[in-house]
């Protein structure tokens, strides 16, 4: 589980009563696209014919865009294991960010872990840090503080996965 059981009304929009601006959103939604997608060959290489996560990384920018009111991530991974399966996973929480902005998180997360995934155990730590530092390296000036320190509250949530 990626979310803690309260939401932090950091990552609730000013629609509902909170301060995330829709620019914020949106950096946060194209953001977690970002880590999916860095990880997607993982998933592609074993699906090459399964283009769902692509279309949910693709959807989720367009929302961005304002082209689409809804996204939806889809079970692409069910039957799947290891890399492959949590680049999917990856795709998935990007694509809902535009519903709980804090999914964010869980695009990173799982990027991480399929990096991880895909290595054997002597160069998985190294591996991981260097996705998280290169997620790191991707952040707008304008959330970095806002993510930073999302990872560092839910980092225990997220498999330690930020820990680099």
């Amino acid at each position: 589980m990626i979310l803690p059981n309260e939401r932090d009304s950091r990552f609730m929009t000013i629609r509902l009563g909170r301060t995330l601006t829709d620019s914020e959103h949106h950096l946060l939604a194209l953001w977690a696209a970002d880590c999916a997608e860095h990880v997607l060959h993982f998933f592609e290489s074993v699906k090459p014919s399964d283009s769902r996560p692509r279309v949910a990384i693709e959807q989720i920018r367009a929302w961005v865009r304002g082209e689409i009111k809804i996204t939806q991530s889809r079970a692409a991974a069910r039957d799947l294991k290891g890399a492959a399966r949590y680049a999917a996973y990856a795709a998935g929480q990007a694509a809902v960010v535009a519903h709980v902005a804090a999914h964010e998180l869980g695009a990173a997360a799982y990027a991480i872990k399929a990096v991880k995934d895909s290595l054997g155990k002597d160069e998985q730590e190294e591996a991981s840090h260097k996705e998280c530092q290169w997620q790191r390296d991707q952040l707008p000036d304008a959330i970095r503080d806002l993510v930073l320190d999302d990872q560092r509250v839910r980092n225990h949530l997220c498999w330690f996965a930020f820990t680099c």
